[in-house]
């Protein structure tokens, strides 16, 4: 695990155990050993909720959040991500530049892409069966399908580049699949990118943050 810096400062993060950037955002953390400079600020947002206090900081009013000792306010996951990774001396999760950073780029973007969907989903799914839109649904599944499938044919690529922010991103979105649309089977011909999805949820990172489902 790489070394924090010397002189670490007290950052505030908005959080919530049920978003999956904020998992993200954990994993990060524990990856880069910094999670001990995080104080976790159960924060509710979502729906129709309006968060005043929130949106002084983030006026998105969105998770998460991170609140630096000097006030300084961040978010999206992605940019709280890459500020995680200037926090201490090991090997970094954002490849410096060149194909490699571009590469792990991409695949963030993936990963929190079918995040997206999944979410959108999620919410249509809340909602009473006669006033669900199927036809949102069958497009939300055939996206994730087809990044399932794109993973699949990628697998052994991923599996042998370095460990890095590209692999945080897609693992926790696959994570998110197998938690929320368990039923729906979207890996069930896929075992290249399971087997890799093992090996994932099997690091130390990942299992301190489980997802779960506290209202």
């Amino acid at each position: 695990m790489p070394n924090p810096d010397p002189a670490p400062a007290r950052m505030t993060l908005h959080w919530s155990p049920r978003s999956p950037f904020v998992r993200k955002v954990m994993i990060v953390a524990h990856e880069l050993g910094v999670q001990d400079r995080l104080d976790c600020v159960r924060t509710v947002v979502g729906g129709i909720i309006i968060h005043r206090e929130l949106m002084r900081e983030n006026p998105l009013g969105k998770l998460p959040t991170l609140v630096l000792a000097d006030g300084t306010v961040l978010y999206d996951s992605h940019v709280i991500c890459e500020y995680l990774d200037t926090l201490h001396t090991g090997p970094r999760l954002f490849p410096p530049g060149g194909p490699a950073r571009m590469t792990a780029l991409r695949r963030h973007a993936l990963g929190d892409g079918m995040l997206d969907v999944g979410l959108a989903w999620l919410s249509e799914r809340g909602r009473p069966a006669e006033r669900q839109s199927s036809d949102h649904i069958a497009l939300w599944r055939a996206k994730l399908q087809a990044c399932v499938d794109h993973l699949e044919a990628e697998a052994d690529e991923l599996a042998a580049a370095p460990f890095g922010i590209g692999h945080v991103g897609l693992g926790t979105a696959l994570g998110y699949l197998d938690f929320r649309f368990g039923a729906e089977g979207f890996r069930a011909r896929h075992p290249r990118i399971g087997a890799w999805l093992a090996s994932f949820n099997a690091r130390p990172s990942v299992i301190a943050n489980l997802p779960v489902d506290d209202s």
